[in-house]
């Protein structure tokens, strides 16, 4: 018997294993998977305190470690892991915890207990090679006894491939994917061609691959690896925002990424370009993934095609059209104003950017109203919900999302509305126009008809688009489209220290907010303050004390549906990661919960959409509402935007609490509250465009909590960072020097 079965164990020489099933996880760190949590020993019964790298885990699941005894001063003996291994269960009690958790679909604890208390511990062979024999248990009829088949058999194949798998730190939700993709051949496609998965399965990248591939004895410089490297790197480069990247840098980010020798970067780099795996742009050179070359290239053929064909609006006297809208609004435009307006009746594409205040909604709403009563077919929108709504409001009209707009077919694996099936209208307004990454833009300019005029309105001092490119910028200076920018304030700055702050900040004019020490000194007359903090832990506890008290008691605002938390980074005590945890447990602890990873979700918590889900229609950024979970089903209900939508466990990783989100993930939308933590260990993430876009988000208040000085850094930098792109070499060769 092992020294650790005792009742007072103590830490063995050469180390020790143990075999239970794992009751609770007390915390799990996402980022390093880091895990403390109860096992109960299948030995002798008793609950241990594990801790060490444990990825995956859930609760339910059988476990067999290895690793050492240790002593800690407050907590008592616990197990330090060193290996773990997942495993089906001998015992009874294991076995009705597993089949309890909800690992597999239609099993539930109620029919957990009935099916383990009639077949006891021969309940897994049963499943496996007697399922019939399940309706012998009362409630459960031939169509549950052959979906509980299936999901035996699903789970069978992932837990095999999982055991496989589980030194690489693959998640539960990819072992999904690669089951889906790849059936009963999933474990010889690993074997045999590692780096096929990472260009063919979501959501598993490079490193899990070349961490398959190394460990089943691929060369550090084979072909494969060194190609597939290349691809991996310039998909990287691509998800910080280039489209294209330099030949030269490419080759030495990738050689320093692989620990490889240039000069084989080289030549596999060549066999690319060969194959047509990637595009050489002679501009540079730069190097280009073809479907990124292809989405530019048609932006610059789209915005040809519009310069080139004549318009299709009847005729308009547009001086005249200007005097009718300024009498209709009852006021006189600034001279800018009153440009834009004639420069979108005028130009087959133009551009409009401006700051808050600036005046963009009066000129939409007098272009709509000039548009309609010329009885021209419009057509407005926007790249998220949010966005769409607002403009909808401020023009007074129908507005909706790109993606609706352009009629995405999940069968079809793309936009219903492209060149050959253009849009039916004659004028198309598009709103926050400097979130449009170029794959998204290539599709809606793909879609405008020729004889359309078509208007972007954007605010080019925000962040750039999540996705690869920049597109409003690169539009701008490609000197191929018309361009109205407005720097007039005409909102007054004392109704609004929201408006007159975000200039300040373009301005890199460090103005303070009012400041308060302590949540119930806010001023609820003040649209924007400043609480100050300056440690993370104080930052955390005021900020919650703001969200369980101020908020709703003091300034009656609901903390979940009128405020939005904003973070600069993922990580650390203020971070997204841990504010959600935090927000969750102080707004919304109680009730049924559907545990996934170290996640709970309850009715009513907050959610974002992390991914585009084209067949469920909702996109990257959208925020919905958990309405039902449904643990047995392993299931999990949200609505968004009014739709409800059922998530399995698959699709889980796709979606993450929202009471705090990321600055990039707000792009676009606008909250009637804004609180944003700010403090100096914020600081690879403290720039200007960050803070600008941040601040403009609050519609009615916006709250700053941190540290003053690292405001100030914030407004101080202006280093944006260099998005290496194409598009305006694309457009200016294509349409500027043919």
């Amino acid at each position: 018997m092992s020294s650790h079965r005792d009742a007072t164990p103590t830490p063995p020489v050469g180390g020790d294993s143990l075999r239970g099933v794992l009751e609770r996880i007390i915390f799990f760190n996402e980022e390093n998977h880091y895990c403390i949590a109860e096992l109960r020993d299948e030995d002798n019964n008793r609950s241990i305190t594990v801790t060490g790298a444990m990825p995956n885990v859930q609760c339910g699941e059988c476990l067999r470690l290895t690793g050492k005894w240790t002593r800690h001063p407050q907590h008592g003996e616990q197990f330090r892991v060193a290996t773990i291994k997942s495993e089906l269960p001998a015992t009874v009690y294991g076995i009705r915890r597993y089949l309890g958790s909800g690992l597999v679909t239609g099993i539930g604890k109620v029919y957990a207990n009935k099916i383990v208390d009639h077949f006891g511990a021969d309940t897994f062979r049963i499943i496996s090679e007697e399922s019939g024999r399940l309706r012998d248990i009362p409630g459960i009829g031939k169509e549950r006894a052959r979906a509980i088949k299936e999901a035996w058999e699903e789970q069978k194949a992932v837990r095999e491939i999982m055991v496989f798998l589980q030194t690489y730190g693959v998640t539960p939700a990819q072992c999904v994917r690669l089951v889906k993709q790849y059936g009963g051949q999933a474990r010889n496609i690993l074997r045999e061609e590692p780096y096929r998965i990472a260009r063919e399965i979501d959501g598993i990248g490079f490193k899990t691959a070349d961490r398959i591939a190394i460990n089943l004895g691929y060369a550090n410089d084979s072909p494969p690896r060194i190609e597939a490297g290349i691809l991996y790197a310039l998909g990287e480069l691509e998800s910080e925002g280039h489209t294209a990247f330099p030949e030269e840098a490419l080759l030495d980010h990738t050689a320093a990424l692989l620990e490889s020798d240039r000069d084989t970067m080289k030549s596999s780099l060549a066999r690319l370009i060969e194959t047509r795996d990637l595009v050489r742009q002679p501009d540079g050179p730069f190097i280009q993934l073809p479907v990124t070359a292809r989405a530019e290239r048609r932006i610059a053929e789209a915005v040809l095609r519009l310069r080139q064909s004549p318009g299709g609006l009847p005729p308009i006297k547009i001086d005249r059209a200007v005097e009718w809208a300024q009498e209709r609004a009852g006021f006189a435009f600034g001279p800018l104003q009153a440009e834009a307006v004639r420069r979108a009746l005028a130009g087959k594409i133009s551009i409009l950017t401006g700051g808050p205040g600036t005046g963009k909604t009066s000129i939409l709403r007098s272009l709509t109203e000039i548009l309609r009563a010329k009885k021209v077919s419009i057509q407005m929108a926007a790249p998220t919900g949010r966005a769409a709504q607002r403009l909808a409001e401020t023009a007074s009209g129908h507005a909706q999302t790109l993606h609706r707009l352009l009629k995405y077919d999940p069968a079809e694996g793309a936009f219903t509305a492209n060149e050959d099936r253009p849009l039916k209208t004659d004028f198309i307004i598009v709103d926050e126009a400097s979130m449009l990454d170029v794959r998204l833009a290539a599709s809606l300019l793909q879609a405008v008809p020729a004889r359309a005029h078509l208007l972007l309105v954007g605010d080019t001092d925000q962040l750039p688009s999540v996705g690869a490119g920049n597109v409003l910028n690169d539009l701008i200076r490609s000197g191929a489209v018309t361009i109205t920018r407005l720097d007039t304030i005409y909102r007054q700055e004392e109704e609004s220290a929201i408006v007159a702050t975000a200039h300040a900040i373009n301005e890199g004019r460090v103005v303070m907010p009012h400041k308060v020490a302590d949540p119930e000194e806010l001023d609820p007359e003040l649209d924007l303050q400043f609480l100050e903090a300056r440690s993370p832990e104080e930052c955390l506890e005021k900020l919650l004390r703001l969200c369980t008290k101020t908020l709703p008691h003091g300034l009656g605002i609901d903390p979940v549906r009128q405020a939005q938390v904003l973070a600069p980074m993922h990580k650390g005590v203020v971070g997204v990661a841990n504010l959600n945890a935090e927000i969750q447990a102080a707004l919304n602890p109680d009730g049924p919960a559907f545990q996934y990873g170290s996640l709970r979700y309850r009715p009513g918590d907050k959610l974002i959409q992390l991914r585009n889900n084209y067949d469920k229609n909702i996109f990257n950024g959208d925020l919905g509402t958990v309405t039902r979970v449904n643990p047995e089903g392993g299931t999990l209900t949200a609505s968004f935007d009014g739709d409800e939508h059922t998530f399995e466990r698959g699709d889980l990783s796709d979606l993450s609490l929202a009471y705090a989100i990321s600055i990039h993930k707000s792009q676009g939308s606008e909250y009637p509250v804004v609180i944003i933590p700010i403090l100096k260990q914020h600081y690879m993430m403290l720039r200007r465009n960050l803070i600008y876009t941040a601040i403009t988000r609050g519609r009615r208040k916006v709250l700053l909590i941190g540290d003053p000085d690292a405001y100030a850094m914030a407004v101080r930098n202006n280093e944006t960072g260099t998005r290496h792109t194409f598009l305006r070499q694309q457009i200016q060769s294509l349409v500027i020097n043919p």
